[in-house]
Protein backbone atom coordinates (compact mmCIF):
# COMPACT_ATOMS: atom_id res chain seq x y z
CA UNK A 1 0.00 0.00 0.00
CA UNK A 2 1.15 3.07 -1.12
CA UNK A 3 2.38 6.31 0.82
CA UNK A 4 0.13 9.48 -0.48
CA UNK A 5 -0.16 12.61 0.58
CA UNK A 6 -3.41 14.60 0.76
CA UNK A 7 -3.01 18.20 0.43
CA UNK A 8 -6.23 20.15 2.37
CA UNK A 9 -6.23 24.33 0.00
CA UNK A 10 -7.93 27.15 1.19
CA UNK A 11 -10.50 28.29 -1.62
CA UNK A 12 -8.64 30.05 -4.39
CA UNK A 13 -9.64 34.23 -4.50
CA UNK A 14 -11.32 35.15 -8.56
CA UNK A 15 -9.02 34.86 -11.01
CA UNK A 16 -6.42 32.15 -9.54
CA UNK A 17 -6.26 29.05 -12.00
CA UNK A 18 -6.23 25.57 -10.17
CA UNK A 19 -3.14 23.21 -10.51
CA UNK A 20 -2.69 19.63 -9.53
CA UNK A 21 0.33 19.53 -10.26
CA UNK A 22 3.74 20.15 -7.99
CA UNK A 23 5.66 21.93 -10.44
CA UNK A 24 6.52 25.64 -10.78
CA UNK A 25 5.94 27.52 -14.03
CA UNK A 26 7.86 26.86 -16.82
CA UNK A 27 7.47 27.61 -20.43
CA UNK A 28 9.24 24.75 -21.67
CA UNK A 29 8.35 21.18 -21.83
CA UNK A 30 4.49 21.60 -20.97
CA UNK A 31 3.25 18.51 -21.19
CA UNK A 32 5.99 17.11 -19.03
CA UNK A 33 5.80 19.73 -16.26
CA UNK A 34 2.01 19.64 -16.15
CA UNK A 35 1.88 15.66 -15.32
CA UNK A 36 5.17 15.82 -12.78
CA UNK A 37 3.72 14.41 -9.36
CA UNK A 38 0.18 15.41 -9.55
CA UNK A 39 -0.82 11.86 -8.59
CA UNK A 40 -0.32 12.67 -4.72
CA UNK A 41 -2.37 16.02 -5.09
CA UNK A 42 -5.87 15.59 -3.33
CA UNK A 43 -7.73 19.93 -2.80
CA UNK A 44 -10.75 19.92 -0.46
CA UNK A 45 -11.86 22.46 0.67
CA UNK A 46 -11.22 22.92 4.34
CA UNK A 47 -10.18 26.54 4.88
CA UNK A 48 -7.13 26.94 7.33
CA UNK A 49 -7.22 28.83 9.87
CA UNK A 50 -6.71 32.73 9.76
CA UNK A 51 -3.32 32.64 11.66
CA UNK A 52 -1.81 30.07 9.37
CA UNK A 53 -2.79 32.32 6.48
CA UNK A 54 -2.23 30.19 3.30
CA UNK A 55 -1.48 26.88 5.49
CA UNK A 56 -2.58 23.39 4.70
CA UNK A 57 -2.26 20.10 6.18
CA UNK A 58 -0.22 17.55 4.91
CA UNK A 59 -1.44 13.99 5.70
CA UNK A 60 0.25 10.98 4.79
CA UNK A 61 -1.56 7.81 4.98
CA UNK A 62 0.26 4.70 6.66
CA UNK A 63 2.36 2.16 4.29
CA UNK A 64 4.07 -0.77 5.36
CA UNK A 65 7.39 -1.16 4.51
CA UNK A 66 10.37 -3.22 5.87
CA UNK A 67 10.30 -5.50 9.08
CA UNK A 68 10.64 -4.36 12.42
CA UNK A 69 14.68 -5.68 13.19
CA UNK A 70 15.59 -6.35 16.69
CA UNK A 71 16.02 -4.02 19.48
CA UNK A 72 19.59 -4.30 19.65
CA UNK A 73 20.66 -3.57 16.07
CA UNK A 74 23.89 -0.85 16.82
CA UNK A 75 25.53 1.27 14.31
CA UNK A 76 28.83 -0.14 13.43
CA UNK A 77 31.08 0.95 10.74
CA UNK A 78 30.64 -2.72 9.29
CA UNK A 79 27.04 -2.51 8.83
CA UNK A 80 26.80 -1.26 5.62
CA UNK A 81 29.50 -2.05 2.45
CA UNK A 82 31.70 0.46 1.18
CA UNK A 83 29.65 3.45 -0.60
CA UNK A 84 26.31 2.88 1.89
CA UNK A 85 24.89 4.61 4.82
CA UNK A 86 23.04 2.85 7.92
CA UNK A 87 19.82 3.68 8.83
CA UNK A 88 18.79 2.77 12.24
CA UNK A 89 15.62 4.42 13.88
CA UNK A 90 12.24 5.13 15.15
CA UNK A 91 10.35 5.99 11.58
CA UNK A 92 6.60 7.19 11.54
CA UNK A 93 4.14 5.75 9.06
CA UNK A 94 1.47 8.31 9.59
CA UNK A 95 2.44 11.32 9.68
CA UNK A 96 0.89 14.77 9.65
CA UNK A 97 2.79 17.92 8.37
CA UNK A 98 1.59 21.41 8.33
CA UNK A 99 2.71 23.93 5.62
CA UNK A 100 2.96 27.89 7.72
CA UNK A 101 3.63 29.69 4.50
CA UNK A 102 4.06 29.76 0.58
CA UNK A 103 6.80 30.57 -1.79
CA UNK A 104 4.41 30.75 -4.64
CA UNK A 105 1.07 33.28 -4.07
CA UNK A 106 -2.28 31.50 -4.77
CA UNK A 107 -2.57 33.78 -7.71
CA UNK A 108 0.69 31.87 -9.53
CA UNK A 109 0.04 29.45 -12.05
CA UNK A 110 0.84 26.60 -9.85
CA UNK A 111 0.12 28.05 -6.40
CA UNK A 112 0.53 25.49 -3.61
CA UNK A 113 3.54 23.52 -4.79
CA UNK A 114 6.67 24.94 -2.66
CA UNK A 115 6.36 25.28 1.15
CA UNK A 116 8.40 27.68 2.74
CA UNK A 117 7.91 27.22 6.11
CA UNK A 118 6.36 24.07 7.60
CA UNK A 119 5.49 23.81 11.27
CA UNK A 120 7.85 22.11 14.04
CA UNK A 121 7.68 19.88 15.62
CA UNK A 122 5.80 17.09 12.74
CA UNK A 123 2.93 15.00 13.97
CA UNK A 124 3.56 11.39 14.19
CA UNK A 125 -0.09 9.77 14.94
CA UNK A 126 0.63 6.30 15.23
CA UNK A 127 3.07 3.92 16.48
CA UNK A 128 6.75 3.80 15.28
CA UNK A 129 8.19 1.52 13.51
CA UNK A 130 12.34 0.12 13.73
CA UNK A 131 13.62 0.46 10.93
CA UNK A 132 17.17 -0.65 9.94
CA UNK A 133 18.67 -1.32 6.72
CA UNK A 134 21.32 0.33 4.49
CA UNK A 135 21.11 3.12 1.60
CA UNK A 136 23.69 4.66 -0.69
CA UNK A 137 25.05 7.73 0.70
CA UNK A 138 25.11 9.05 -2.99
CA UNK A 139 22.34 9.01 -5.91
CA UNK A 140 23.79 5.82 -8.42
CA UNK A 141 26.73 7.25 -10.29
CA UNK A 142 28.47 5.15 -13.00
CA UNK A 143 32.25 5.05 -12.66
CA UNK A 144 34.86 7.10 -14.31
CA UNK A 145 31.12 9.26 -14.53
CA UNK A 146 30.84 12.56 -12.14
CA UNK A 147 26.80 13.30 -12.81
CA UNK A 148 24.25 10.25 -11.63
CA UNK A 149 23.26 7.59 -13.93
CA UNK A 150 19.34 8.79 -15.68
CA UNK A 151 17.75 7.44 -18.76
CA UNK A 152 16.85 4.59 -16.77
CA UNK A 153 13.69 2.83 -16.46
CA UNK A 154 12.32 1.75 -12.72
CA UNK A 155 12.82 -2.21 -14.19
CA UNK A 156 16.69 -1.04 -15.61
CA UNK A 157 17.31 0.63 -12.05
CA UNK A 158 16.10 -2.50 -10.35
CA UNK A 159 18.21 -4.38 -12.46
CA UNK A 160 21.75 -2.29 -12.02
CA UNK A 161 20.88 -2.67 -8.05
CA UNK A 162 21.03 -6.03 -8.43
CA UNK A 163 24.11 -6.41 -10.29
CA UNK A 164 26.11 -5.01 -6.83
CA UNK A 165 24.33 -7.08 -4.61
CA UNK A 166 21.50 -4.30 -3.40
CA UNK A 167 17.92 -3.71 -4.72
CA UNK A 168 15.60 -0.35 -4.86
CA UNK A 169 14.35 1.39 -1.70
CA UNK A 170 10.75 1.22 -0.61
CA UNK A 171 8.83 4.25 -0.44
CA UNK A 172 9.45 3.83 3.35
CA UNK A 173 13.15 3.14 3.28
CA UNK A 174 13.81 6.10 1.30
CA UNK A 175 11.06 8.31 3.37
CA UNK A 176 13.00 7.65 6.55
CA UNK A 177 16.46 7.73 5.42
CA UNK A 178 15.45 11.76 3.99
CA UNK A 179 13.38 12.83 6.67
CA UNK A 180 14.91 10.73 10.11
CA UNK A 181 13.22 10.39 13.35
CA UNK A 182 12.44 14.40 13.46
CA UNK A 183 10.45 13.82 10.87
CA UNK A 184 11.53 16.93 8.60
CA UNK A 185 10.27 17.77 5.80
CA UNK A 186 13.25 18.50 4.06
CA UNK A 187 16.38 16.51 4.74
CA UNK A 188 17.84 19.81 6.17
CA UNK A 189 15.10 21.59 7.81
CA UNK A 190 11.67 22.67 8.09
CA UNK A 191 12.27 25.92 6.05
CA UNK A 192 12.70 25.63 2.41
CA UNK A 193 16.52 26.33 1.06
CA UNK A 194 16.75 26.72 -2.64
CA UNK A 195 20.39 27.18 -2.15
CA UNK A 196 20.95 23.95 -0.24
CA UNK A 197 19.87 21.30 -2.97
CA UNK A 198 20.25 20.94 -6.17
CA UNK A 199 16.74 22.77 -7.08
CA UNK A 200 14.34 25.59 -7.62
CA UNK A 201 15.90 25.74 -11.49
CA UNK A 202 13.57 27.95 -13.85
CA UNK A 203 16.03 27.97 -16.90
CA UNK A 204 14.14 24.49 -18.07
CA UNK A 205 14.95 24.38 -21.71
CA UNK A 206 11.89 25.35 -24.31
CA UNK A 207 9.06 23.84 -26.33
CA UNK A 208 10.75 21.52 -28.89
CA UNK A 209 14.05 22.19 -27.82
CA UNK A 210 14.18 19.97 -25.08
CA UNK A 211 14.84 19.46 -21.33
CA UNK A 212 17.88 21.47 -19.87
CA UNK A 213 20.38 19.07 -18.28
CA UNK A 214 20.97 21.08 -14.86
CA UNK A 215 22.05 17.87 -12.97
CA UNK A 216 25.02 18.71 -10.59
CA UNK A 217 27.83 16.55 -9.59
CA UNK A 218 27.36 14.95 -6.17
CA UNK A 219 29.91 16.68 -4.47
CA UNK A 220 28.09 20.14 -5.72
CA UNK A 221 25.92 20.36 -2.66
CA UNK A 222 27.69 19.55 1.08
CA UNK A 223 24.52 20.88 3.08
CA UNK A 224 21.40 18.80 1.19
CA UNK A 225 22.26 16.51 3.82
CA UNK A 226 19.42 14.12 5.47
CA UNK A 227 19.75 12.91 9.58
CA UNK A 228 21.53 9.81 8.70
CA UNK A 229 24.44 11.72 6.61
CA UNK A 230 22.49 10.57 2.71
CA UNK A 231 22.99 13.73 0.42
CA UNK A 232 21.06 14.59 -2.42
CA UNK A 233 17.75 12.99 -1.39
CA UNK A 234 15.49 16.42 -2.70
CA UNK A 235 16.46 17.63 -5.90
CA UNK A 236 19.45 16.90 -8.66
CA UNK A 237 17.39 14.06 -10.12
CA UNK A 238 14.54 12.13 -9.18
CA UNK A 239 14.78 9.17 -7.68
CA UNK A 240 12.96 5.53 -8.25
CA UNK A 241 11.42 3.51 -5.23
CA UNK A 242 9.36 0.35 -5.02
CA UNK A 243 5.83 0.69 -3.75
CA UNK A 244 5.40 -1.83 -1.01
CA UNK A 245 2.76 -4.51 -1.82
CA UNK A 246 2.45 -3.48 -5.58
CA UNK A 247 2.33 -6.09 -8.59
CA UNK A 248 4.04 -4.69 -11.89
CA UNK A 249 3.36 -2.52 -13.96
CA UNK A 250 2.39 -0.56 -10.79
CA UNK A 251 5.24 -1.12 -8.56
CA UNK A 252 7.08 2.37 -9.50
CA UNK A 253 7.18 5.63 -7.59
CA UNK A 254 9.61 8.55 -7.91
CA UNK A 255 11.04 10.42 -4.76
CA UNK A 256 12.76 13.62 -4.16
CA UNK A 257 11.79 15.54 -6.91
CA UNK A 258 14.51 17.30 -9.43
CA UNK A 259 16.25 20.55 -10.57
CA UNK A 260 12.67 22.38 -11.11
CA UNK A 261 10.85 23.99 -8.63
CA UNK A 262 8.99 21.23 -7.25
CA UNK A 263 7.51 20.39 -3.62
CA UNK A 264 11.37 18.88 -3.48
CA UNK A 265 10.53 17.15 -0.15
CA UNK A 266 10.50 13.98 1.39
CA UNK A 267 7.23 13.07 1.78
CA UNK A 268 5.98 13.76 -1.94
CA UNK A 269 5.95 11.50 -4.80
CA UNK A 270 5.17 10.77 -8.33
CA UNK A 271 3.16 8.05 -9.07
CA UNK A 272 1.95 8.34 -12.43
CA UNK A 273 4.97 7.04 -14.24
CA UNK A 274 4.88 3.32 -15.67
CA UNK A 275 8.08 1.57 -14.88
CA UNK A 276 8.98 1.66 -18.42
CA UNK A 277 9.34 5.42 -18.18
CA UNK A 278 12.70 7.28 -18.53
CA UNK A 279 14.16 10.55 -18.88
CA UNK A 280 17.28 13.00 -18.22
CA UNK A 281 15.79 14.17 -14.86
CA UNK A 282 15.12 10.74 -13.68
CA UNK A 283 17.90 8.71 -11.10
CA UNK A 284 17.70 6.36 -8.26
CA UNK A 285 20.10 5.07 -5.17
CA UNK A 286 20.00 1.44 -3.75
CA UNK A 287 18.91 0.10 -0.68
CA UNK A 288 20.36 -3.30 1.34
CA UNK A 289 19.77 -5.18 4.17
CA UNK A 290 22.39 -4.29 7.41
CA UNK A 291 24.71 -6.49 8.75
CA UNK A 292 23.54 -8.77 11.96
CA UNK A 293 24.17 -6.77 14.53
CA UNK A 294 27.69 -7.46 16.66
CA UNK A 295 25.64 -7.44 20.25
Amino acid sequence: MRQTIHVDKPPKPPGARASRTALAPALALVALLLFECSPTVAPSSTVPPPNLGLGFVLTVAPAPGVGVPPADADAGPAACPEGMVLVDGMSCPDLTQVCLRWVDPPTDKFPYTRCAEFKHPAECKGERLHRRYCIDREEYVRPPEALPLVHLSWTEAQAVCAEVGSRLCTEAEWEFACEGEELLPYPYGFARDSSACNFDRTDLGKMGEGLIDHRAPVDAFPRCMSPFGVHDMVGNVDEWTERAGKAAPNRSALHGGWWLPGRNNCRAATLGHAEDYSGKQVGFRCCSAAAPSAR
